[in-house]
């Protein structure tokens, strides 16, 4: 009989799904060498090895291979007795796992907040990533639900819209259009912009929009963050276009402006995603109902803000 142990299970089945010990590391909030201790203690156990090594990257080998199958299979079993077990709690004691784009890290936890507010008992596994590392959660059935801009194509999933998503121009205080109004799509021209990495859903939907304008703009520094945009154009490196919910506070400190750009905000929505196929437990249905029916209320729009800087 194999002395297989779940946690070892559980380890192969992150390095598998990564290919990287470090990576599974970080996932499972291990060391990188318990985690290779782990999986040096399975393969002594099975009497085969599990990976091979060329060069930098690492790969399954045909026991790997054969095991990442019933691995699988057994944490889809766990986490089926786990929801059934939850179902059994009801919404005092369940659990939520949810996946967000980093962009929706700007308010995804406002709404969390209130929503444990109203069920106190729950927990929360909250992870923030880039888009394509989300549609990776979903597509390993990793997560409950995942928040994103722009629901993905051939993924077998369920996806509906709970909250506009206004992708805004927003200049340092003193740039000399902020005083400017129905600024026209063709003077951003002159304009150096400040960009989001390729395959970044706020930088698909911009170069949609300028290019249905028949727009060319200057692409400054590109970065895989918010935070750096907002940073550079307020040292006044250039423009920005991003999420209003991603710009709130420097709004508010009035670090960064909104231009008044003809045809902007580009209206976009956040959608709330999950598998087809998935049992939703009572706690992520509960949640999934919440952003559907309270998100908009809670959350500022573009109508709000432009009030509010007039």
């Amino acid at each position: 009989m194999l002395h297989v142990t779940l946690r070892q299970l559980k380890v192969f089945e992150s390095v598998a799904r990564n290919l990287s010990f470090s990576r599974a590391a970080e996932e499972l909030y291990l060391t990188q060498p318990a985690v290779s201790m782990q999986i040096k203690q399975l393969e002594d156990n099975i009497d085969l090895p599990l990976f091979e090594q060329i060069g930098k990257k690492i790969y399954l080998t045909d026991a790997g291979h054969e095991l990442y199958h019933y691995s699988r299979a057994i944490s889809q079993q766990l986490a089926d007795m786990e929801l059934a077990l939850d179902e059994l709690k009801g919404l005092e004691r369940g659990k939520l796992n949810i996946s967000v784009v980093s962009t929706a890290n700007y308010f995804a936890p406002h709404l969390l907040a209130k929503f444990c507010q109203r069920y106190s008992g729950i927990t929360v596994s909250l992870n923030v990533s880039n888009r394509e590392t989300v549609l990776k959660h979903l597509a390993d059935n990793v997560t409950d639900l995942a928040i994103m801009g722009q629901p993905p194509d051939g993924l077998d999933i369920a996806t509906e819209s709970f909250m506009e998503n206004p992708l805004v121009v927003i200049a340092p205080p003193d740039h000399p259009l902020c005083s400017a109004r129905r600024i026209p799509v063709k003077r951003l021209e002159q304009e150096t912009f400040l960009v989001r990495e390729p395959g970044s859903g706020t930088r698909s939907a911009m170069e949609r929009f300028f290019s249905a304008h028949h727009i060319s703009v200057n692409k400054g520094m590109e970065t895989d963050t918010n935070e750096a945009i907002k940073q550079a154009v307020q040292a006044g490196m250039g423009l920005g276009i991003m999420s209003l919910h991603t710009a709130e506070l420097e709004l508010e400190t009035k670090r960064l402006k909104i231009l008044d750009v003809q045809d902007f905000p580009i209206m976009r929505h956040w959608h709330i995603v999950h598998r087809k196929n998935k049992r939703l437990s009572s706690v992520a249905q509960a949640f999934r109902e919440f952003l559907l029916k309270e998100a908009p209320g809670l959350m500022p729009g573009i109508k709000e803000r432009k009030i509010e800087e007039v």
